[in-house]
């Protein structure tokens, strides 16, 4: 059996309709950051150690560089034997 449709009723535009037509902005990619890593050789390290200035072994000492801080007792000992 047919039957014949007398009323209609269109249903209301929803919310998300406008959010469809906003422009998503792509994700910005994260910088990577760069960790270049160099490793001194023995030799290296004990001609870079023996180079170095006076002023540049306090400063490390400041730090708390523990080779810095003997390198300073030692030449501090040698002077008071020298007296």
């Amino acid at each position: 059996m047919v039957s014949r449709v007398t009323h209609v009723t269109q249903a209301p535009p929803t919310a998300q309709a406008p959010a469809a037509n906003k422009k998503v902005a792509p994700p910005k990619p994260q910088p990577v950051k760069a960790t270049d890593v160099v490793q001194l050789s023995a030799a290296a390290q004990a001609l870079q150690e023996v180079t170095e200035t006076p002023q540049q072994t306090a400063k490390e000492a400041m730090t708390g560089d523990r080779q810095a801080l003997l390198l300073l007792a030692r030449e501090a000992a040698a002077k008071a034997d020298m007296k």
